[in-house]
């Protein structure tokens, strides 16, 4: 069974390979299931642990589901995976969400011999040049960027021409299970179509026990 960061501790890891997977989660679904998975084996990491955001910059115009049913959903899904853990460090934290916070506090908590990779969409990194201290970041972590299947990667090349500090530090990981996202997810609800197989059911089962998205509109503000 799946254990949060603070049940396992950090002495098990050290000196391994830890992926980092980030998100609002809201909800999880298994775009990011399949996404962690496939970033474990394929590069032989040892634990992915998903971080629910606290307060994500990139959202301010956005009404974000409150962080612990976001936190809650993410424990039910990943529940049944030994190879996956959740942390409530970026919910924990007071103000916004930085990812470079984020990686130096698992910098701290694993130890510096841990190598860690962060796991985000292909999307994001078309705006890592925006992201807070990314120079400091490219040098505690590697990235992988999860990509649909027909994702051009030459949209990348401007960001890699003006950053070119990411070549060699950015690995690429085609995931077909990505056309799902959580805001179809939120609008399906709001709508009372159907989102089956899109979650786990145990996520499925709260967000309807809750009534969470059912009063959203379609961009995922309250009505």
């Amino acid at each position: 069974m799946s254990m949060t960061i603070e049940q396992s501790g950090n002495k098990e890891s050290l000196g391994r390979k830890i992926g980092i997977m980030g998100g609002t989660f809201d909800p999880i679904h298994f775009g990011h299931l399949v996404t962690a998975e496939a970033a474990l084996a394929s590069f032989d990491l040892d634990q992915v642990v998903f971080v629910p955001s606290g307060k994500p910059p990139h959202k301010k115009d956005y009404h974000v589901t409150d962080a612990e049913a976001r936190y809650l959903m993410t424990i039910m899904a990943v529940a049944t995976n030994a190879h996956f853990r959740v942390s409530r460090m970026e919910i924990d934290r007071k103000g916004y969400s930085y990812a470079i916070d984020t990686v130096k506090g698992f910098k701290e908590l694993y130890g510096q011999d841990t190598e860690l990779f962060f796991i985000t969409g292909a999307d994001a990194i078309l705006e890592i040049l925006t992201w807070k201290k990314v120079e400091r970041l490219l040098g505690l972590c590697q990235f992988i960027a999860a990509t649909r299947p027909g994702f051009d990667l030459q949209a990348l090349d401007q960001v890699l021409t003006k950053l070119p500090a990411l070549r060699g530090r950015l690995h690429f990981l085609e995931v077909p299970a990505l056309a799902i996202s959580s805001s179809d997810i939120r609008r399906r609800v709001s709508e009372g179509r159907p989102i089956k197989y899109l979650l786990p059911e145990t996520v499925e089962h709260y967000i309807y026990k809750t009534g969470l998205y059912q009063d959203r509109n379609e961009t995922g503000e309250e009505r």
